[in-house]
Formats: C-alpha cells, structure tokens, sequence
C-alpha cells in the first residue's frame, strides 16, 4: 500500500478487517517494522481520536512520531501556482511537503473544506499537492471528501460485534440534526466502504436522510436510499447516526428537524440495533443521551478501534517500504 486515501486502496478489505483485529489481539507483533522510521502528522484542523489513535498504532509498530499543527505552529501555506505570494500567505506547499519529505518516511494530512465552493473541495487539490511534492507514501487523516481510517475501524468494530453468521447485519447510515453545517467527508466515506462491503457480501447498506441531503452518487452505487427514518432503520442491525450539509446546494443546510434524532423510542423499531458515531457528538441534538448511555451504544469501543484500523494500514506501508 502506497497511499491510503480511500477504498479503493485497499485490494482485499475482509483481509484488511482481519488484519486489524489480529493486531487488536497482539499489538507488538510487527514493532521491528516500524524501527528507526518516523511518521510525521500535519493538521491543518483539529483533532482528537485521529491524533492520538494513530500515534498509538505507530507506537506500536516501533516508529518514531512527530506531529504539526500547521493552524498554530506552522507557517500559512499557498496552495495555488502562479501566485505573487505578497499576501497573508508565508511557505508554498511546494516547499512544505516536499520538507516534510525529507524528514520523514511516511506522512499523514488532515484537512477539511472550506464548504464553499464545492468543485475546489471536491477537486482534493491541497491532499493531491500534498502527495505530489512530499514524494513519501501518504495517509489521510481526513481530508474534504473523505476520512478512510474512520470508515475502515466502523467497518472493523461491525465484524467484532456481529456474531450471527447467517446473514450480513443491515446497516444504516442516518443522517441527524446539527447546529451548523458539517462536511460530508464522513458520510462520503462511510458510504463508500459499506457499498464495498455490501459487494463483498458483509453488509447490507441503507442511507437515510432527509430531501435535499443526497451525497455525491459516486459514494452511494449500490446503497439503497430512503427519506423515512423509520423506513430506513426497520429491522436494521447497526445504525450509524452523523449530520452532514447538503452536497447539491452545496454547504447548505436545509432542515434541522429534531424528529431525525435517534432516541430510545426510535431504536424499538430496530433489531435491537447497535448505535455508531463518529465523535465528537452533540447529545441531544444528533443523538439522545439515554441512546448514548444506554447498552446500544458502541461509540466508545468504535473509537477504541481507531487504533487498530491505522496500525492495519500503518503495517501495510511500512512493508511495501521494505520491499520498496
């Protein structure tokens, strides 16, 4: 694995799941292929579980960690060629990456849209520059359109939670209210994986959201797609509750309706369904408090994973480095 960006990186994605749950049982097994390599980390936005979760899997490969918070230790970058750079902006991402390059042996980027001007976001030229100029092998940490390593540790903690082997769980994407406009990176992403997943028979995928909230079609072939919540958590095994803007009028949002929300009351309609998020969440506006502290919830053990969906992935590039 060269780069991990989105699925399509990964050419054996039930392989990859094992993987990363082989590891959860024995953390330290491939430390020597991390020894005497460094991974460097570059935020360009904040971050929690991203942050900590990949220095953990990195640690546990026996790699050295160093991490920028571009938005408060770096210089600001231009990102655009051709450009007389007597304005607010001090380095050249020409320049920055290919630095950063040079001091370390795999590099890992987050940054999210700007959620204005929907061809620039979705272009991914900032992640594309980035990879071009640094000449290392490159992970994501979030980028405009999406966030793999999330996607990957939902998919990793479905396996580890669903124990009937019959049939694949049904798993529901749920859109939720929120007090502002968030990207659709992750649901872009989620959807991704589980329309891959539902190919290679693990899952049965639905989204549900409101009219005015479909994604970009290339995240959601193959998905079945209703505006009924309840329609579209019937029966359902694992529901994995987040907001998003809408993509069409791009940015927007278009209702906050709090009949969206998922409460006690909602998951009756479930198979007794477990509950997912990516974190951070608002209680009682995306999700309901006695949701999130109630049994169904698997939000603390889908973060828990973090660890494991980036030392599979982490592993992945540190062995094709060896083989280079």
């Amino acid at each position: 694995m060269k780069h991990f960006f989105s699925v399509a990186d990964v050419d054996n994605l039930p392989q990859l799941v094992d993987e990363a749950l082989q590891l959860k049982n024995n953390p330290f097994a491939s430390e020597y292929l991390g020894k005497r390599k460094t991974l460097g980390l570059v935020f360009l936005n904040p971050s929690l579980r991203t942050r900590l979760s990949t220095q953990k899997a990195a640690i546990h490969l026996g790699m050295d960690v160093m991490v920028i918070n571009m938005d408060k230790e770096g210089w600001a970058l231009e990102t655009k060629d051709g450009v007389v750079m007597n304005g607010s902006t001090v380095e050249h991402i020409r320049e920055a990456a290919a630095v950063m390059g040079q001091y370390c042996d795999i590099l890992g980027l987050r940054s999210f849209p700007k959620l204005q001007d929907r061809e620039e976001d979705y272009s991914e030229d900032l992640f594309q520059k980035f990879i071009r100029f640094c000449k290392v092998p490159v992970i994501s940490l979030e980028s405009a359109t999406r966030h793999p390593l999330q996607s990957l540790t939902d998919l990793i903690t479905i396996r580890e939670c669903w124990s009937e082997i019959t049939r694949p769980p049904k798993v529901v994407l749920a859109w939720a209210p929120h007090v502002k406009a968030l990207p659709q990176a992750v649901p872009n992403s989620f959807s991704e994986w589980m329309c891959r997943a539902q190919v290679e028979g693990m899952v049965d995928f639905v989204i549900a959201h409101p009219q005015g909230y479909a994604l970009a079609e290339e995240f959601t072939r193959g998905a079945a797609v209703t505006h009924s919540l309840e329609e579209g958590i019937a029966d359902a095994d694992f529901v994995y509750v987040k907001n998003w803007s809408a993509y069409e009028d791009y940015g927007k949002i278009h209702s906050v309706d709090d009949r969206w929300m998922i409460d006690q009351n909602k998951l009756t309609l479930t198979n007794d369904a477990k509950v997912m998020h990516c974190l951070p969440v608002r209680r009682d506006v995306e999700l309901a408090s006695e949701v999130l502290d109630g049994p169904n919830a698997l939000v603390i053990q889908e973060a828990g994973n973090r660890v494991w969906a980036a030392q599979a992935v982490l592993k992945r590039m540190l062995e094709q480095l060896a083989v280079g």
